[in-house]
């Protein structure tokens, strides 16, 4: 018996060209290069400049398609993982898929779960594709966290920035088993008791106006050091794969810090966990295919490789995938 597995045929990213360093902020906030590197990792982020969550979410699946190999025709599904969508309605997604050139009548949908957007939308898509409701979807993670970020507030606006990333996922056959190519597992969480420790101060429904990101720091790095590895150590369970087997761990890019006690967690050395944060910033459900896009673009990554990627975010939202290049 054959199991339909989907497997990752593109990748592309896309980060504006406009950088705020760490000394730009301290000409913003009270704030300087020494405090924000100690505590956050972050040197710079990317901010759009006339740019929409649509438009480097584009940009990113555009890169993605052509290194695919594929024509638009050939796309039969689009899931954008955003908190930062062009319009309430419709979908960023439907914008997307027209100007990605994909046939009239293919679903598009938009994809809200904050920093483990992606690998939320990873799974709907993987699912859909088991399903055989899709053979070839592009999948992207894209944000405009500047639209949402208070400038004024130094707590949280030297952490975040835009980005978009992006995958090219294709059916395939496999055994079934942990060698097969491919999504292998994935692991979503979520718990509504947390809403108000990472959230906006607003809403189309509650304020008529997006609001600005606020958090409980404190109350978001206990939870993130210890519900990542849960969901990287059950998806690995789920896909019958071991620590030592896996090449290479792809965390949400929150805060080095996070990152560093997660790699402890799962008991990886530090060369084999994937860190891009110092010039991003936290860029929420773009941070991860961002990374995986990137790495495997300058071949870091490798075809064969056991990649796991794991993330947490407002919600509490957090999940984990284990994939197999």
């Amino acid at each position: 018996m054959k199991f339909i597995r989907s497997e990752i045929i593109g990748h592309g990213h896309y980060a504006p060209k406009k950088v705020l360093t760490n000394d730009d902020m301290a000409k913003i906030v009270e704030t300087s290069d020494e405090w924000i590197t100690t505590r956050t990792g972050i040197k710079s982020r990317c901010i759009v400049d006339g740019e929409t969550t649509g438009d480097i979410a584009l940009r990113a699946a555009e890169m993605a398609v052509k290194t695919a190999g594929i024509r638009p025709e050939e796309i039969d599904l689009v899931v954008l993982a955003t908190i930062t969508p062009d319009n309430t309605t419709p979908a960023t997604s439907a914008k997307i898929a027209a100007k990605l050139g994909v046939k009239p009548g293919t679903p598009s949908f938009d994809m809200s779960a904050a920093c483990s957007g992606f690998v939320y939308a990873l799974t709907q898509a993987d699912n859909m594709i088991r399903l055989g409701q899709a053979k070839t979807a592009v999948v992207i993670g894209a944000e405009t966290l500047s639209k949402i970020t208070d400038w004024t507030d130094r707590n949280t606006c030297v952490l975040f920035g835009d980005g978009a990333g992006a995958v090219v996922l294709r059916a395939t056959e496999g055994e079934g088993t942990s060698k097969d190519t491919g999504i292998l597992a994935s692991k979503l969480y979520s718990d509504g008791t947390h809403y108000d420790n990472l959230c906006t101060t607003g809403g189309p429904s509650s304020t008529q106006n997006p609001g600005f990101i606020t958090m409980e720091g404190k109350e978001v790095f206990k939870f993130a050091v210890n519900s990542m590895p849960e969901a990287a150590l059950a998806a690995m369970e789920l896909a019958g794969v071991s620590v030592n087997e896996i090449d290479w761990l792809i965390p949400h890019q929150a805060n080095i810090r996070i990152i560093e006690n997660v790699g402890k967690k799962l008991e990886l050395p530090d060369e084999k966990v994937i860190v891009n944060i110092a010039k991003y910033g936290n860029t929420s459900a773009a941070t991860i295919p961002m990374a995986l896009s990137e790495k495997i673009g300058d071949g870091t990554i490798k075809k064969g490789d056991l990649v796991v990627l794991t993330a947490m975010g407002a919600g509490f939202t957090w999940a984990g995938a284990v994939i197999r290049l």
